[in-house]
């Protein structure tokens, strides 16, 4: 339900991967069991959904030394030296390394599974998928990362807040046939072993178009290895090698210096906030974002659209001063006011009430109620109440539906 800030939240206890991956493509995102759509107009720092072709993802130089460095450390110079000479490759093999870069193969390279002995590697490396539940090993583990990268105090870092930020999803699991292959679906650590320590834990999302990192952390003994690196084409190659095809790295915020760090892994598309379309986050989009904070480009062509017509200059400056109090301005934020129904403040991606009454049937939302199924219609005061009205029980409704869009409202069962 909405709270007061920049964003519409909800909270849920269960949903189907289906439909988180539904949410994500109209710009939701989680943390714990809250699901929040952030309104890109009303944020001092816009947060854009963006994703990653695992198929089409090209490895910059960086991305390719930030693995070979690191799979030079876990096996060593001496057993680099004894593979060579023990199983020397063949000039094709050699060729074709030094030319090709091929993700999967490189990250599993470091594994103990995949290293041939003898010799005896520097360091034994394991990568496992493991279930998101809580254990001392990985507090450990997300402690010394919010205490010594994020610089938390103490005070604020607890084991009640780690497994209820990363422990605890609402996404069911379940498993898939895909191209003969099990894929697994729901909330999962990806858990990452240096010589039997747990060094660092990716939490993610597997879902049915997607991998969906909600969030990375590893112990300082790494820093010096990139870890953030290696984690992230750790989970490309993941989509690419399970078929889930996309990566999709959380929130973009171009704003922020420390968030742009997203934008290095190419090709990645950024989510439109009103059509729900993906551009290329190519080098004229982010140029477009130095200049102005939101940014949606269908909008923009809209606007170009409009522009070619004959249009009188009164009529245009009277359009400008409209359109300055629906989406504000380019630099400047307001607050939204909460009495205002939610798809009556120009909010990126909202349902308008004239969507909601032609495209929804708001009298057939299904509700559980004690463990009794229902729907709106069923309800003793649903008739006599307004969409209009934020505080009733039919204006919440309302609102969440023109958050979460018509697809998901025909299935989903609103919870009291």
């Amino acid at each position: 339900m909405p709270k007061p800030g920049y964003s519409y939240y909800a909270s849920t206890k269960s949903l189907t991967a289906e439909c988180y991956q539904s949410l994500l493509n109209r710009g939701w995102r989680r943390s714990g069991t809250t699901l929040y759509k952030p309104d890109q107009l009303a944020s001092c720092c816009p947060q854009y959904t963006i994703r990653l072709d695992s198929h089409g993802f090209h490895a910059s130089k960086d991305q390719r030394q930030s693995l070979n460095r690191f799979s030079r450390f876990v096996q060593g110079d001496e057993y680099i030296k004894e593979v060579t000479r023990l199983y020397p490759l063949s000039k094709e093999q050699a060729k074709k390394r030094k030319t090709d870069f091929d993700l999967v193969e490189r990250t599993h390279e470091s594994e103990n599974t995949q290293l041939r002995t003898p010799p005896t590697p520097a360091h034994k490396f394991e990568v496992t998928l493991e279930s998101n539940d809580y254990t001392e090993e990985k507090y450990k583990v997300f402690e010394n990362y919010q205490r010594v990268v994020h610089h938390e105090p103490p005070t604020r870092i607890s084991r009640s807040g780690f497994k209820s930020f990363l422990c605890v999803s609402p996404i069911c699991k379940s498993t898939r046939d895909f191209n003969g292959q099990v894929q697994n679906l729901g909330s999962y650590h990806q858990c990452y072993r240096l010589d039997g320590k747990l060094i660092a834990v990716g939490v993610l999302d597997l879902l049915p178009q997607c991998v969906s990192a909600v969030y990375f952390m590893y112990d300082e003994s790494v820093h010096q290895l990139n870890f953030g690196k290696i984690g992230a084409l750790r989970e490309i190659a993941l989509a690419k090698e399970e078929g889930y095809q996309w990566w999709y790295a959380g929130f973009y915020i171009h704003s922020c210096i420390k968030m742009r760090y997203k934008g290095d892994y190419a090709p990645q598309y950024m989510l439109d906030p009103d059509s729900y379309g993906w551009d290329l986050l190519d080098d004229r989009l982010k140029a477009k974002l130095d200049k102005k904070e939101f940014v949606g480009l269908s909008r923009a062509r809209t606007k170009d659209i409009q522009e070619t017509t004959a249009v009188s200059n009164e009529e245009r400056l009277a359009k400008d001063e409209k359109e300055q109090v629906e989406n504000g301005s380019d630099t400047d934020s307001a607050t939204p006011d909460l009495s205002t129904p939610l798809f009556a403040r120009s909010m990126p991606g909202i349902l308008s009430r004239s969507q909601l009454e032609t495209d929804i049937d708001l009298n057939h939302i299904k509700l559980r109620i004690r463990n009794h199924d229902a729907e709106t219609c069923d309800l003793m005061a649903w008739e006599d109440e307004s969409i209009d009205n934020p505080q009733c029980l039919k204006g919440i409704i309302a609102e969440l539906v023109s958050a979460v869009g018509p697809e998901i409202a025909r299935e989903m069962i609103v919870t009291f």
